[in-house]
């Protein structure tokens, strides 16, 4: 039985509306600023029963307060602490935005975890071995992490760490190849601005290269309709 899944990173539509077409939506907004735990769990509450919620992990764990995702957010991190923040270091601040980001994902019984790490997360020895430690020190539970990275990562690299920390490869499999998982996390961003609308042809082959678990997240402008196009080809009810 299939257990592909298709959705919207955020929503693109009012919930209600969007719940009537999808299963499947992944949280943006915990990347920027958390929301609290009560609040996560009126979004569970108001959702169906059949309804997944995966959702990025907070910035706070991923990226340095130098991005400007933190002052989009509104975050300011005091100049004496900020050498602790982001880019996985085995900090107090950094497990304390895990388990911030863990008690959210609890409350919307969420199954995945997205860590999306910026172009300036190299593949240094020292970004290296912050992930081997984060990840081996916190509690993963039965959560299924998923690990976006960006810029020039070598297969090789990306293969071992993957293995190593049981980690999903994400990527855009329209642009790189999958490296590692036993599921399949596909994150289509619409290209550099997000205005890349997909094609049917790109849907197409999208279709080919999905598997029978899979989770397929549209991060485009057209995000919305672009998922119930991919949908309706697929002729799944996720």
């Amino acid at each position: 039985m299939s257990q592909l899944k298709v959705g919207c990173c955020g929503f693109p539509k009012g919930k209600k509306k969007y719940f009537q077409q999808f299963k499947l939506v992944e949280i943006q907004q915990t990347f920027y600023k958390l929301p609290s735990v009560e609040t996560a769990k009126k979004w569970r509450e108001e959702s169906p029963l059949d309804f997944e919620f995966s959702l990025k992990a907070w910035q706070l764990i991923t990226h340095l307060p130098s991005s400007p995702t933190y002052r989009k957010a509104g975050l300011k991190i005091p100049a004496e602490s900020r050498s602790n923040y982001g880019f996985f270091k085995p900090s107090e601040e950094v497990f304390d935005a895990w388990a911030k980001t863990r008690d959210v994902a609890q409350a919307l019984k969420a199954k995945v975890i997205v860590f999306q790490c910026p172009a300036r997360f190299t593949p240094s020895r020292e970004n290296m071995e912050n992930m081997r430690r984060f990840f081996s020190n916190i509690n993963r539970e039965n959560f299924i992490f998923v690990w976006e990275p960006q810029g020039e990562w070598s297969d090789g690299i990306i293969t071992a760490l993957c293995q190593d920390l049981d980690l999903v490869h994400c990527v855009n499999p329209l642009e790189r190849t999958m490296l590692y998982g036993k599921t399949q996390y596909f994150r289509l961003h619409g290209g550099r601005d997000y205005r890349h609308q997909y094609v049917d042809d790109e849907l197409a082959r999208l279709q080919e290269l999905s598997g029978n678990d899979a989770y397929i997240l549209f991060n485009n402008l057209t995000m919305y309709e672009d998922a119930l196009r991919f949908k309706e080809l697929m002729g799944s009810k996720g």
